[in-house]
């Protein structure tokens, strides 16, 4: 087939950059950043991000063809900061809000490990049908993933 090869879409090659920076000539404090092997998960994040900064007039993006792994921010600043240094503390802030998510989520996990099978909560599935035992469903008795 045509279509290339996962991994391609994601991953940068040797010497190939990941950031291009275009100054917009027509629009005053603005520009448009290319960002290459990247997708609408992390465009709507950043755009998300830039529009909670106070001195952002303006931010967007748009994935110009699905097959081309790329995508355009464009960023209009009040003229107190640069765009680029918008988008920095963007990211900045961005990776603090995902660093404070994955400590949440490590430490609630953390507490189903204290707490134990002391007080063993009913099983949201429910039991397994007479006959399915373990040797029918693997070595759980559970029909959907228990990663404790």
């Amino acid at each position: 087939m045509n279509q290339p090869n996962r991994h391609e879409w994601f991953v940068l090659e040797d010497g190939e950059k990941g950031v291009e920076v275009i100054e917009d000539t027509k629009i005053p404090n603005a520009a448009t950043i290319k960002i290459y092997k990247q997708d609408h998960t992390l465009a709507n994040m950043l755009r998300a991000q830039l529009l909670a900064l106070p001195c952002i007039l303006f931010a967007g993006y748009r994935v110009p063809h699905p097959l081309n792994p790329h995508f355009l921010l464009k960023i209009q600043t009040d003229g107190s900061i640069r765009p680029v240094e918008a988008l920095e503390q963007a990211g900045n802030a961005l990776l603090k809000l995902i660093a404070d998510l994955q400590m949440k989520f490590k430490a609630e996990f953390s507490y189903k490990d204290v707490e134990g099978d002391a007080a063993a909560p009913e099983d949201p599935y429910g039991a397994l049908p007479t006959g399915m035992g373990s040797s029918a469903w693997g070595a759980s008795s559970r029909d959907y993933a228990d990663y404790s």
